[in-house]
């Protein structure tokens, strides 16, 4: 179920809604309702993922418990093994679902056999919801957060629906408390409107419309007779500006629905385009999943206190995996590893510091080489890739009818969607709408083009479900 959709803005969420804050008087029987219409929300598109995440809650609840109980009685090396099966045990789960038919598929590629696995459908949500729970039972055998007794405050924080879908990935240790002494009052429940309704427009008015772009550039075989010089930056920008207001707008939903239940989560991005270089922009962009691997992977390697050969290795092996995340596509595995390389430039060459006065300069190079990644990122395989990319510095066919088409038809979105993607948008805040009545008027007018493009069936494509 899509938060921008029908069923969603019209009937569950008015109804869990009225119920929740109507007829469920205490924090258990709120916990418990909001447990229940979670796994009804993720149930909604296939039912059978539903036994997977019941599964995986059961089998951590007791994980996190043995784990607890040995390291409380000093049986450090049986909590250890304990925490070892559990890790293995999650990602098995993750590495079948998500990556099985593609280790099969290279396997045959690579032995010239014909092994076959059949079609294994991707539960959604499952690379979010796996990382919580790697993140709940290694920080309970750090010590870093008590074990969660109720196996229904456990099934809570794992499939809470705001979030369970397209992340925030949201930590244990930033809930635990939530989860039992959360306040819900009519000021932070506005905020969550406020926020839920500007996520709702990011993703609505400005990504679906790049959507139609970007879809359109990359659907088909790119060569210079094909498309214009024009199109294939143009389809490379949209793609940027599509998964940007995706992405940060079911954040923000997320967030905001969060805050509708007295949640309050983390924010994810925070103006990744401004970044004046790659190091910046993964500081900025997903922060959730850069902050995961920093705490559960980085620093566990060594992070940046050793020598150069093992920082190297380090960030080799987190890029690696933060390419191997998003997807079983070698253009996952080589976008991961385009970043490691520009990260591992800038830090042996103090690439922010030395250029820190040609800030204009830092900013092309970030932005160049983060339009290059997602082409990598969006295109169907490598060869696709290396096409586009070779059309891109190919001065033939400069323009063409459609490039500036589009162009023409979607000038104000793209000037929106540069404005709202740097913190300019925040100073005019202050200056403009400060006044609640502005305020008010603006996010109806948000809420009422986005719900019309919605009404109408205006494609509406979303990226995150794949991950």
């Amino acid at each position: 179920m899509l938060f921008a959709s029908n069923i969603f803005l019209f009937l569950f969420l008015p109804i869990v809604l009225v119920i929740y804050y109507v007829f469920m008087r205490t924090r258990s029987m709120k916990n418990i309702f909001l447990l229940i219409v979670s796994l009804l929300f993720y149930g909604y598109g296939e039912p059978k993922f539903v036994f997977i995440i019941l599964i995986s809650i059961f089998v951590n609840y007791i994980v996190g418990l043995l784990i607890e109980l040995f390291r409380k009685k000093k049986y450090h090396k049986i909590s250890t093994l304990i925490l070892v099966i559990g890790i293995i045990y999650n990602i098995l789960i993750l590495t079948y679902y998500k990556y099985w038919m593609f280790i099969i598929e290279n396997l045959n590629s690579l032995f010239h056999v014909k092994f076959d696995v059949g079609n294994i459908l991707l539960p959604i949500g499952i690379s979010f919801f796996t990382f919580q729970i790697l993140s709940y039972i290694i920080d309970v055998y750090r010590g870093k957060v008590f074990v969660q007794k109720n196996i229904f405050n456990l099934g809570l924080y794992i499939s809470l629906f705001p979030q369970l879908i397209a992340g925030p990935i949201v930590r244990y240790e930033t809930v635990q408390d939530q989860i039992l002494h959360r306040k819900e009052n009519i000021d932070i429940f506005a905020i969550g409107i406020e926020k839920f309704i500007k996520g709702l427009g990011k993703k609505v008015i400005i990504s679906n419309t790049m959507a139609l772009i970007a879809d359109y550039v990359f659907s088909g075989p790119v060569t210079v007779s094909s498309f214009s010089l024009v199109l294939v930056w143009l389809g490379a920008v949209a793609y940027a500006f599509q998964i940007f207001y995706d992405f940060s707008g079911y954040s923000d939903m997320a967030i905001g629905l969060g805050k509708m239940f007295g949640f309050s989560f983390e924010e994810n991005f925070n103006y990744p385009y401004i970044s004046k270089s790659i190091s910046e922009f993964w500081r900025r962009w997903h922060i959730s999943l850069g902050t995961w691997f920093k705490d559960y992977v980085y620093i566990p390697l060594g992070g940046s206190e050793c020598t150069k050969k093992r920082l190297i290795f380090n960030l080799f092996i987190v890029w690696f995996l933060t390419g191997l995340w998003h997807g079983a596509s070698w253009n996952f595995i080589i976008w991961g590893l385009l970043n490691f390389v520009l990260i591992v430039f800038e830090k042996l060459f103090g690439f922010e510091k030395k250029f820190s006065k040609l800030k204009l300069l830092q900013h092309a190079y970030s932005i160049f080489f983060i339009l290059i990644g997602w082409v990598i990122f969006r295109t169907v395989d490598l060869p696709s890739a290396f096409n586009y990319i070779k059309r891109m510095f190919v001065f033939k066919n400069i323009i063409d009818y459609k490039s500036i088409e589009f162009i023409i038809e979607n000038l104000f979105i793209f000037i929106v969607a540069i404005v709202i993607s740097t913190p300019i948008i925040d100073k005019l805040k202050i200056k403009f709408f400060n006044n609640n009545i502005v305020k008010l008027i603006c996010l109806l007018l948000i809420l009422l083009v986005s719900v019309s493009y919605i009404v109408k069936g205006v494609y509406n494509p979303f990226i995150y479900f794949n991950f």
